[in-house]
Protein backbone atom coordinates (compact mmCIF):
# COMPACT_ATOMS: atom_id res chain seq x y z
CA UNK A 1 0.00 0.00 0.00
CA UNK A 2 1.23 3.50 -0.63
CA UNK A 3 2.28 5.56 2.34
CA UNK A 4 -0.23 8.35 1.72
CA UNK A 5 -3.24 6.03 1.66
CA UNK A 6 -5.70 7.09 4.41
CA UNK A 7 -6.76 3.49 4.99
CA UNK A 8 -3.27 2.36 5.95
CA UNK A 9 -2.60 1.64 9.60
CA UNK A 10 0.22 4.17 9.83
CA UNK A 11 -2.06 7.00 8.64
CA UNK A 12 -4.43 6.44 11.54
CA UNK A 13 -1.54 6.76 14.01
CA UNK A 14 -0.33 10.09 12.67
CA UNK A 15 -1.08 13.20 14.68
CA UNK A 16 -4.33 14.82 13.64
CA UNK A 17 -5.73 11.78 11.84
CA UNK A 18 -9.29 10.84 12.75
CA UNK A 19 -9.66 7.14 13.51
CA UNK A 20 -12.35 5.22 11.67
CA UNK A 21 -15.39 4.12 13.66
CA UNK A 22 -16.14 0.45 13.97
CA UNK A 23 -19.54 -0.73 12.76
CA UNK A 24 -21.81 -2.27 15.43
CA UNK A 25 -20.78 -5.74 16.57
CA UNK A 26 -23.78 -7.46 14.96
CA UNK A 27 -22.84 -6.35 11.42
CA UNK A 28 -19.04 -6.56 11.73
CA UNK A 29 -17.16 -9.67 10.76
CA UNK A 30 -13.50 -10.48 11.22
CA UNK A 31 -12.75 -10.31 7.49
CA UNK A 32 -14.49 -6.98 6.71
CA UNK A 33 -13.49 -5.02 9.81
CA UNK A 34 -10.71 -2.49 9.20
CA UNK A 35 -10.02 -1.83 12.90
CA UNK A 36 -7.25 -3.86 14.44
CA UNK A 37 -8.58 -6.22 17.07
CA UNK A 38 -6.21 -7.95 19.49
CA UNK A 39 -5.38 -11.35 18.08
CA UNK A 40 -5.17 -14.52 19.99
CA UNK A 41 -2.49 -17.08 19.27
CA UNK A 42 -4.46 -18.83 16.52
CA UNK A 43 -5.12 -17.79 12.91
CA UNK A 44 -8.51 -16.25 13.72
CA UNK A 45 -9.98 -15.08 16.96
CA UNK A 46 -13.27 -16.88 16.48
CA UNK A 47 -11.63 -20.27 15.82
CA UNK A 48 -9.96 -20.42 19.25
CA UNK A 49 -12.46 -21.21 22.01
CA UNK A 50 -12.23 -19.35 25.28
CA UNK A 51 -10.55 -21.34 28.02
CA UNK A 52 -12.99 -22.66 30.61
CA UNK A 53 -13.28 -20.46 33.70
CA UNK A 54 -10.95 -21.52 36.45
CA UNK A 55 -12.81 -23.25 39.26
CA UNK A 56 -12.32 -22.14 42.82
CA UNK A 57 -10.61 -24.65 45.02
CA UNK A 58 -13.02 -26.62 47.15
CA UNK A 59 -11.75 -27.69 50.53
CA UNK A 60 -13.19 -30.57 52.47
CA UNK A 61 -15.55 -29.66 55.31
CA UNK A 62 -13.63 -28.40 58.32
CA UNK A 63 -10.38 -27.69 56.49
CA UNK A 64 -11.12 -23.99 56.05
CA UNK A 65 -12.08 -23.70 59.73
CA UNK A 66 -8.81 -25.30 60.81
CA UNK A 67 -6.87 -22.95 58.54
CA UNK A 68 -8.60 -19.96 60.14
CA UNK A 69 -7.91 -21.30 63.63
CA UNK A 70 -4.19 -21.64 62.85
CA UNK A 71 -4.12 -18.18 61.31
CA UNK A 72 -5.68 -16.51 64.34
CA UNK A 73 -3.57 -18.51 66.79
CA UNK A 74 -0.38 -17.32 65.07
CA UNK A 75 -1.38 -13.65 64.99
CA UNK A 76 -1.43 -11.20 67.88
CA UNK A 77 -3.71 -8.71 66.15
CA UNK A 78 -6.94 -7.54 67.67
CA UNK A 79 -9.93 -9.49 66.41
CA UNK A 80 -12.48 -6.68 66.67
CA UNK A 81 -12.19 -3.47 64.68
CA UNK A 82 -11.07 -0.51 66.79
CA UNK A 83 -13.61 2.11 65.69
CA UNK A 84 -16.78 0.04 66.33
CA UNK A 85 -15.40 -1.08 69.69
CA UNK A 86 -14.65 2.54 70.64
CA UNK A 87 -18.19 3.56 69.65
CA UNK A 88 -19.61 0.75 71.79
CA UNK A 89 -17.50 1.79 74.80
CA UNK A 90 -18.59 5.42 74.44
CA UNK A 91 -22.24 4.38 74.11
CA UNK A 92 -22.09 2.20 77.24
CA UNK A 93 -20.26 4.98 79.08
CA UNK A 94 -22.96 7.44 78.05
CA UNK A 95 -25.74 5.18 79.39
CA UNK A 96 -24.18 5.12 82.88
CA UNK A 97 -23.22 8.79 83.06
CA UNK A 98 -24.89 11.74 81.40
CA UNK A 99 -21.59 13.61 81.19
CA UNK A 100 -19.52 13.57 78.03
CA UNK A 101 -16.34 11.62 78.76
CA UNK A 102 -13.26 11.56 76.61
CA UNK A 103 -11.18 8.41 76.24
CA UNK A 104 -7.49 8.09 75.61
CA UNK A 105 -6.55 5.80 72.74
CA UNK A 106 -4.39 3.67 75.04
CA UNK A 107 -7.27 3.27 77.48
CA UNK A 108 -9.56 2.03 74.72
CA UNK A 109 -6.87 -0.35 73.48
CA UNK A 110 -6.30 -1.75 76.97
CA UNK A 111 -10.03 -2.23 77.42
CA UNK A 112 -10.26 -3.97 74.04
CA UNK A 113 -7.34 -6.27 74.84
CA UNK A 114 -8.98 -7.27 78.12
CA UNK A 115 -12.39 -7.78 76.50
CA UNK A 116 -10.96 -9.95 73.73
CA UNK A 117 -8.92 -12.02 76.17
CA UNK A 118 -12.05 -12.57 78.27
CA UNK A 119 -14.09 -13.61 75.24
CA UNK A 120 -11.44 -15.96 73.86
CA UNK A 121 -11.06 -17.75 77.19
CA UNK A 122 -14.84 -17.92 77.60
CA UNK A 123 -15.24 -19.49 74.17
CA UNK A 124 -12.47 -22.00 74.82
CA UNK A 125 -14.12 -23.03 78.12
CA UNK A 126 -17.49 -23.23 76.39
CA UNK A 127 -16.02 -25.45 73.71
CA UNK A 128 -14.68 -27.77 76.38
CA UNK A 129 -18.29 -28.06 77.58
CA UNK A 130 -19.30 -28.87 74.00
CA UNK A 131 -16.70 -31.62 73.74
CA UNK A 132 -17.79 -33.00 77.12
CA UNK A 133 -21.31 -33.28 75.74
CA UNK A 134 -19.88 -35.33 72.81
CA UNK A 135 -20.70 -32.63 70.26
CA UNK A 136 -18.66 -30.48 67.90
CA UNK A 137 -21.14 -27.60 67.55
CA UNK A 138 -21.00 -24.85 70.14
CA UNK A 139 -24.45 -24.06 71.55
CA UNK A 140 -25.51 -21.07 73.64
CA UNK A 141 -26.12 -23.39 76.57
CA UNK A 142 -22.39 -24.29 76.51
CA UNK A 143 -21.49 -20.62 76.94
CA UNK A 144 -24.05 -20.30 79.74
CA UNK A 145 -22.60 -23.35 81.49
CA UNK A 146 -19.05 -22.03 81.17
CA UNK A 147 -20.10 -18.68 82.64
CA UNK A 148 -21.94 -20.41 85.48
CA UNK A 149 -18.94 -22.62 86.33
CA UNK A 150 -16.63 -19.59 86.19
CA UNK A 151 -18.89 -17.57 88.45
CA UNK A 152 -19.49 -14.68 86.04
CA UNK A 153 -23.19 -15.38 85.68
CA UNK A 154 -24.23 -12.02 87.14
CA UNK A 155 -22.60 -9.92 84.37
Amino acid sequence: MPRHDPDSSSASRRKGAVPKRRPPASTATASTSKAKAPRLSGPSASAVPDPPPRKNRRFRPGTRALMEIRKYQKSTDLLLRKAPFARLVREVCHTYTRDFMRWQVNALLALQEAAEAFLVLLFSDAYLCTIHAKRVTLFPRDIQLARRIRGVDDL
